[in-house]
């Protein structure tokens, strides 16, 4: 491995800036890229509000062989997928379903009592524990060969930026909620170096595109191609950013309890930006867990490019008898679905740099939700949905579990990544360990 004064060195003779250099540094063929093993990455996807079981989960056991119509575009990725049925999240004490199922899904742990004041139960505070991705985050930075830049990255899509325990999943520690970076511009900021306002961007990303340029010549035929796909996403993000400066896609902050309307016509696009940020960061190695969290616990998203009128919640609130709310609830789920494969096929299509396969080949996306279903606001059976081979489990199945603790689910992500802990949140519900049938 290079050290850190060869990097300063070649950062000075190429005169190269500070936005493009970490990803030239993780060529291979320069010798700077981390060599010291593969690259195992994890994302963890966050939608809102429950499933429609009829048309989630799959008949079956074992080999997936037929996905229901929320799942069916995963179809071409089905030998990647596992879908787990009947993990339950156990935590109980203060807050609503909503709040827990938010608070506690990737922390395993009891809210803090608080004053936020859900729905029928007592008001509570934040968890009082750190989130898996976060824990996972700091046992890959203790280690000089797992350490990147920036460790995790979380991305958030019109997320309200009022803080409370719908809005937060992630964890620092207890009581330390993490805000998601729900703006594309602001992300490319924390990514690229500091770009004082969008009128500067074109700037930024025109050194860049010269300095990737510049290194050209001295990269191997494979780096060379990672190069120009990178310039090119590069191109791309100045049009987009750029194209959208002109039609503002900020959303509205709502300032009044869960349940306002939020306006947020660019949702769509919003997402496909932020999920070419994280593919384009995980090139460029700036972190090796991300978390993506669409709206928030009791989001109200209106899709009207679902041609839905209604919101979201409201929908989820309608008993499954309301079959043309249960249609609606269906594309909705289908659409977030839709958003996986994106990212899906974004990584599988991209080479893993200085490695084998493709970025899928190292990744695994777990998709999940707050509630099992929205109208009984149960925490039993919360979907999770894995794809990608970045921890080695045993794709292509379809497990059922008899209400299960999520928590050793949690426990697993973490041995997945290398990182033996023994019980993760609260220690009752890690009892039997991580999940032996998952490799």
């Amino acid at each position: 491995m290079v050290h850190s004064t060869n990097r300063r060195d070649f950062l000075k003779q190429f005169g190269l800036s500070a936005a493009a250099f970490p990803f030239i540094c993780n060529l291979p063929s320069l010798g700077f890229a981390n060599s010291a093993g593969r690259k195992q990455r994890l994302v963890i996807m966050f939608s809102p509000n429950g499933v429609v079981r009829k048309n989630f989960w799959p008949d079956e056991e074992g080999e997936l062989k037929a996905f229901k119509e929320i799942l069916a575009p995963l179809d071409a990725y089905k030998a990647k997928t596992l879908v787990l049925n009947g993990l339950s999240d156990k935590i109980r004490g203060d807050g609503d379903n909503h709040m827990r199922g938010m608070g506690c899904l990737l922390t395993g742990i009891e809210l803090f009592p608080g004053n936020i004041q859900g729905g029928s139960h007592t008001p509570a505070g934040w968890a009082s524990g750190i989130s898996i991705d976060q824990e996972i985050k700091n046992f890959l930075q203790s280690r000089a060969e797992t350490q990147t830049r920036f460790g995790s990255l979380e991305f958030g899509v019109v997320v309200p930026e009022r803080a409370d325990t719908w809005t937060r999943m992630c964890y620092s520690g207890p009581n330390k909620p993490i805000t998601p970076v729900d703006n594309p511009y602001q992300m490319f900021q924390k990514l690229y170096g500091n770009v004082k306002d969008q009128e500067s961007l074109k700037s930024v990303l025109d050194i860049v595109s010269k300095d990737l340029k510049r290194v050209e010549s001295l990269v191997s035929i494979n780096d060379r191609q990672l190069l120009e796909e990178h310039a090119s996403f590069v191109r791309q993000m100045e049009q987009e950013l750029v194209a959208a400066s002109k039609s503002p896609i900020t959303h509205e902050i709502p300032q009044l309890d869960p349940g306002v309307v939020v306006a947020n016509d660019s949702l769509p696009q919003l997402a496909r930006m932020q999920i070419d940020l994280m593919v384009n960061s995980f090139t460029a190695d700036f972190a090796r867990v991300a978390t993506l969290q669409f709206t928030h616990s009791v989001g109200q998203a209106r899709m009207k490019w679902l041609n839905i009128d209604e919101t979201h919640h409201t929908l989820s609130h309608e008993p499954n008898s309301n079959e043309d709310a249960q249609d609606k609830l269906t594309k909705i789920c289908k659409w977030y679905c839709e958003q996986l494969v994106y990212l899906v096929k974004r990584l599988d299509e991209t080479p893993e740099p200085g490695g084998n396969g493709s970025l899928l080949d190292n990744t695994t996306i777990v998709w999940t939700n707050e509630l099992g279903e929205g109208n009984s606001h149960t925490l039993e059976n919360i979907p999770f949905v894995l794809v990608g081979n970045g921890l080695d489990f045993k794709m292509g199945r379809a497990l059922k579990y008899n209400r299960l603790a999520h928590n050793r689910l949690l426990l697993s992500l973490a041995h997945g990544m290398g990182h033996h802990i023994e019980t993760f949140g609260n220690p009752d519900h890690s009892k039997g360990g991580p999940l032996s049938d998952l490799t």
